[in-house]
């Protein structure tokens, strides 16, 4: 077993006064096995600058500056990461999306594609 011990003692990581954080599940449910780079980079974009809610409102125009992604490439990614359950977006925001439902409606349907009408029905009792 690897012995831990620190690297940079003087460059301990700190919780930040701003708020920002990644789910562990990222990597231990295999979401981040998903993502291709550009979806990757994106997610982590918003992660980092949205606000405890997960809101941010950066424009296409600076994310795509920010990230090297011209703007098709940036839509495209962006419809992955909604597509995937990560993130929600309507134009001009951005929300990262808590796991916990995700991860309940994978383990609840796993492979199992939903109607609308099913869908509705989970949101109706808080189950979605």
């Amino acid at each position: 077993m690897v012995q831990k011990h620190l690297i940079c003692p003087q460059r301990i990581r700190k919780i930040p006064k701003t708020f920002s954080w990644l789910d562990h599940r990222l990597v231990s449910d295999h979401y981040i096995d998903r993502l291709g780079h550009s979806a990757a980079a994106l997610y982590l974009f918003l992660v980092t600058v949205a606000d405890a809610q997960g809101l941010s409102y950066y424009s296409d125009r600076v994310i795509s500056q920010r990230l090297d992604m011209d703007a098709n490439t940036l839509a495209q990614t962006r419809k992955e990461l909604i597509r995937i359950g990560l993130i929600a977006y309507q134009k001009p925001l951005y929300q990262v999306l808590a796991l916990d439902a995700l991860i309940e409606a994978t383990n609840r349907y796993p492979g199992q594609l939903q109607s609308l009408a099913q869908i509705f029905k989970q949101i109706g009792e808080g189950t979605s």
